[in-house]
């Protein structure tokens, strides 16, 4: 007995093996399609669960918010007093691959007249639609995807900085009737502040939400990209319409 407890004292027990602590910011790997480039989670998220992801995003990389800062920044799911209405549109409806070539078939799926997304208004630079993006080169892919709703009559606006000018944008908006524009949160804000775009008979915003870089980070993943999306879309002519009745317009995450 004495020597079986000095033996035991001799040879400790093995270490357990410590299990590595998941960040609660991952994204669940199962999610990632790195083939497709997409984070296929944003086609099983609905209105509200978008809302709370949103929110979450915002609690992340908003640190240097105060609290009443970052609720002005959140959107909406279902109706609460301080909306007419939900603010994001429930697209968990549409079963399709959320890649570049299936976009212009889900704005048809979720345009009360699809026929009119290739038509613009009578006056130059007045969308009907505007997609979002995270960066230039994304938002150039996203442009060409949607060339089947371009014609002469109604142009789809390349609305962002890489290699474009402002002064060259402006330019477009006041010559041209566009019908859709695709661009970054910082220049379109920087084209709706100076008056070249105008949002007067905007249908519908639409957020390039699913697509993922080589480093499997999407628009939602980055501080540089988070944050000047929800200034963007928390912008006070896009608040007072989500869910309005009489003047609606659509938050659609793609």
């Amino acid at each position: 007995m004495p020597n079986s407890k000095k033996r035991a004292a001799e040879d400790p027990a093995p270490a357990k093996k410590t299990k590595k602590r998941k960040s609660k910011h991952a994204v669940e790997d199962e999610n990632l399609d790195a083939e497709l480039g997409l984070n296929t989670l944003f086609a099983k998220m609905d209105s509200q669960l978008l809302a709370d992801y949103h929110v979450q995003k915002l609690a992340r990389f908003g640190t240097d918010l105060s609290p009443v800062e970052l609720s002005d920044l959140a959107l909406s799911g279902i109706s609460r007093p301080s909306y007419k209405s939900a603010s994001i549109k429930d697209t968990t409806s549409w079963q399709k691959t959320r890649s570049l070539e299936n976009l212009p078939s889900f704005l048809e799926e979720f345009a009360e007249h699809p026929e009119s997304l290739s038509r613009a208004q009578k006056k130059n630079g007045m969308p009907h639609t505007i997609v979002v993006a995270g960066a230039g080169l994304r938002a150039a892919d996203l442009t060409r995807a949607l060339r089947k709703f371009s014609g002469k009559d109604s142009l789809v606006a390349k609305l962002f900085a890489k290699h474009m000018k402002v002064e060259e944008q402006v330019t477009l908006l006041k010559n041209k009737k566009i019908g859709v524009g695709v661009g970054t949160p910082a220049r379109l804000m920087e084209l709706i502040d100076n008056g070249s775009l105008s949002l007067d008979k905007l249908q519908r915003l639409v957020v390039d939400a699913s697509h993922i870089d080589q480093k499997k980070r999407g628009v939602m993943d980055m501080k540089d990209t988070v944050m000047p999306l929800a200034r963007f879309l928390a912008r006070k002519e896009f608040k007072d319409r989500y869910g309005d009745e009489k003047k609606p317009l659509d938050l659609l995450f793609y």
